[in-house]
């Protein structure tokens, strides 16, 4: 009877699991391609791919209230790869210096770079463009790729540095005791050991680039206008575009969150600690 109790509560709980994660992407499915769907009906009256090719650029049609996406999406492209470029070329020395050196106040110095996520962060924006406008940063896209920096640097230092601190320090020393320089050690051993880790950081980091909205709200606006941006300006009036836009963003989440589950080993996760 107990083992009947226990196999009901897992196939409960794991239904519960499956509704709470494929429910609400088979509604935004649905949503993205329902030209007509009034209640009471549990399905669309009429599906169509409109809104769809109007977010693509394939069609221009007002009657639907949807414009074209591609411009927004190639900007948050190049904004996250540029982002990724620079928050690593930032994390990789600071995470080796961080997992590898007694630095003095190192733990400190770890938790400085949680600080923007520490805070709400409208505020923390807020004062960020006051002082971008002065640098005549504000509005333009190297002021919003600043911010996605510092947001992005959470995830690039402390991963990159937990994945430093999972390779045994006596493979570089093995290498420094046959001579090779401390440069030379950390490019011929520490880093392609490093690679899985550094990889996921990366992805990490231009996920949270892709999807970043609030200083990019408040640090871009009126001119820069991302992929994000668009999202929850169509949000409130046209439920059919917006869905499009979410099932689009969602894309690059899912195909790299599956890309670190193969490559993020579960030492460098441990040692995140």
């Amino acid at each position: 009877m107990r083992s009947v109790l226990k196999k009901s509560g897992e196939l409960a709980l794991l239904v519960v699991v499956f509704l709470a994660v494929v429910g609400p992407m088979a509604s935004l499915v649905i949503w993205s391609v329902a030209q007509k769907w009034y209640w009471p009906n549990l399905l669309p009256q009429e599906i169509s791919f409109d809104y769809w090719r109007q977010a693509l650029g394939l069609q221009t049609s007002m009657a639907i209230g949807a414009v074209s996406i591609v411009s927004a999406f190639l900007l948050s492209l190049g904004i996250a790869l540029a982002t990724v470029v620079a928050s690593m070329a930032i994390s990789i020395p600071a995470g080796y210096a961080l997992a590898k050196y007694k630095i003095p106040f190192g733990t400190a110095i770890m938790f400085l770079f949680l600080l923007p996520n520490a805070f709400p962060q409208q505020p923390v924006f807020v004062n960020i463009l006051r002082i971008f406008t002065k640098a005549g940063l504000a509005g333009t896209i190297p002021g919003v790729m600043l911010i996605h920096i510092l947001v992005g640097l959470v995830f690039g230092v402390w991963i990159t540095s937990a994945t430093f601190r999972a390779i045994p320090p006596s493979l570089e020393e093995a290498a420094r005791s046959v001579g090779a320089s401390a440069f030379v050690a950390f490019y011929r051993i520490a880093l392609p050991l490093a690679a899985p880790g550094l990889l996921s950081s990366a992805v990490f980091v231009f996920l949270t680039s892709l999807d970043e909205f609030t200083g990019t709200f408040f640090v871009g606006l009126p001119f820069v206008n991302t992929l994000p941006l668009t999202l929850y300006s169509s949000s409130g009036y046209n439920l059919q575009f917006a869905s499009v836009i979410a099932l689009i963003l969602l894309v690059p989440s899912v195909v790299f969150m599956l890309l670190i589950q193969k490559v993020l080993k579960a030492e460098y996760v441990g040692g995140m600690g």
